[in-house]
């Protein structure tokens, strides 16, 4: 097909009262105009620009580019987004609590390539908080709620690392501006790579097999961070029982390298690339789906470290 030529349907079924019907691709949109009554099933294929896309959703929708967050924006006029992304925009809109969401660039990035992004938040913290819980019980029996304090806090430390491990893996729609000239290499480097390194690229970018090793190389540094933080915090008060320099660093290590390669292929792979285009209509099953994979995640997890632990000395095995 080429831009501006004439095609016949085989079956068109549309509606007289509409002039205009569009169909919005990534790269395509199709527009039926009813000329005259003998030409209904005539179409003209026209090629639009992700602005053009953007920008015809944008005055169906009655919104105007400025009242869009900068960046978005920006992005748009830049030609980055394509048609899909502001429909996902525009949806998520209709919700209280996700348009609040949508004020923080981090969760806009992620709700846009990802409308379940918050349940899988949910289902995660759900999921850790309820495992650990359980696990500061059956360490400390009778003396659980004589220990609450200790207890309130390391539940808050697995809240905030499970978190961690949902939100710096999960894939992105990069809204970012580019960096000033001035910027070194390192830094372009490293803001050039997805937040996930297995995700589909949405129209019109691509990324590096070096990027997305970058993608991996960052996450990991980050959740090195998280985990050190986490057993530090955790482990004061039992000096006596927990080697608290050497299991932070393993920790931090198996963060870094285990949780951080799962939760990316959990993310990228087995979500985005296969349940996704399986389930994407059926959005109740995809959640089970994707709350079976995550808490299969967790368990396997669970193991690794305790084989990990025993392994390096920091834990004894029975």
């Amino acid at each position: 097909m080429s831009q501006g030529s004439l095609y016949t349907l085989a079956s068109f079924y549309g509606s007289r009262s509409k002039d205009v019907f569009r169909v919005a691709a990534h790269s395509v949109t199709i527009s039926f105009s009813n000329i005259s009554q003998k030409m209904d099933s005539f179409f003209t294929f026209c090629f639009y620009t992700c602005f053009d896309q953007t920008m015809l959703l944008l005055a169906d929708s009655g919104t105007e580019l400025e009242s869009l967050p900068k960046d978005l924006a920006a992005a748009i006029e830049s030609g980055r987004i394509p048609g899909s992304v502001i429909a996902r925009f525009l949806e998520l809109q209709r919700s209280a609590v996700m348009r609040w969401l949508m004020q923080f660039a981090g969760f806009r990035e992620r709700l846009l390539a990802d409308d379940l992004f918050l349940a899988k938040l949910a289902m995660e913290c759900g999921v850790g908080v309820y495992t650990k819980t359980a696990a500061e019980y059956e360490r400390r029996r009778e003396n659980f709620f004589n220990e609450l304090e200790v207890v309130c806090a390391d539940v808050v430390m697995a809240i905030i690392a499970d978190f961690m491990l949902v939100y710096l893996p999960a894939r992105t729609v990069s809204l970012r501006p580019p960096l000033a000239l001035t910027a070194g290499g390192i830094s372009k480097f490293f803001h050039n790579c997805p937040d996930n390194a297995f995700q589909i690229a949405i129209s019109g970018t691509s990324y590096s097999l070096l990027q997305r090793l970058g993608a991996i190389a960052r996450n990991g540094a980050k959740l090195f961070a998280v985990a050190k933080g986490a057993v530090d915090k955790t482990s004061e008060g039992e000096v006596e029982t927990v080697p608290i320099v050497s299991t932070s660093v393993a920790y931090g290590v198996y963060m870094a390298v285990s949780a951080n390669l799962r939760y990316q292929v959990v993310a990228g792979v087995i979500e985005q690339r296969f349940l996704e285009p399986m389930l994407h209509q059926h959005k109740l099953a995809l959640s089970a789906m994707c709350f079976a994979v995550r808490t299969g995640n967790t368990f396997l997890g669970s193991l690794l470290w305790v084989d990990y632990a025993c392994l390096i000395g920091i834990q004894k095995s029975n």
